[in-house]
């Protein structure tokens, strides 16, 4: 059986692979990757993202909160996964690819779903100082695309995982009638 592929799932990844290494870097590389830092030039749009989400920010950095390493670690982990998944839908057309999907967008919405509630149970700790408008403009819009694609990416893949599982279901059961 041929995979199926999904033109807005594939353009999905392949648009995110490159913001996601650029968003990880600019985190590992804090606080060369900051404004004043000699790196800044490369990540010159976080200059107004850092204050707006201290977690990027220089306060997150000088309190050693690991939490911003620790996700862009996952990030590269995701990504690599993402890419993973491009290979296998488009070069191999390998039927493992949307498991791989699949994976990868519950890490996405698992890793994004942790961010908002971090910030719902620290009471907005590193975006609360912001107005709605900034916050809504900058954070939820932005953010919340990471929860709205990837929801959409898990719901067509299980479609297409369960569909794929009950034919290969009804296909044994067929062999084995036959084998009575």
């Amino acid at each position: 059986m041929a995979v199926k592929t999904h033109t807005l799932i594939s353009l999905w990844f392949a648009l995110t692979v490159p913001v996601i290494f650029w968003d990880a870097t600019y985190c590992f590389f804090r606080p060369r990757s900051m404004v004043g830092g000699d790196l800044h030039w490369i990540w010159t749009p976080y200059a107004l993202y850092q204050e707006i989400d201290y977690v990027y920010g220089l306060k997150a950095l000088q309190e050693g909160s690991g939490f911003t390493n620790a996700q862009s670690a996952l990030n590269v982990v995701e990504n690599f996964m993402n890419i993973g998944y491009l290979y296998l839908a488009h070069v191999t057309k390998s039927p493992v690819a949307p498991l791989l999907g699949f994976a990868s967008a519950t890490m996405t919405l698992s890793k994004t779903v942790l961010y908002w509630l971090q910030e719902y149970y620290c009471g907005g700790c590193a975006v609360g100082h912001n107005d709605f408008k900034t916050l809504f403009i900058y954070w939820i819009i932005p953010n919340g695309l990471w929860l709205v694609f990837p929801s959409y990416i898990l719901y067509v893949f299980w479609n297409d995982i369960s569909s794929a599982l009950h034919l290969a279901d009804r296909a044994t059961a067929k062999t084995k009638s036959k084998q009575q």
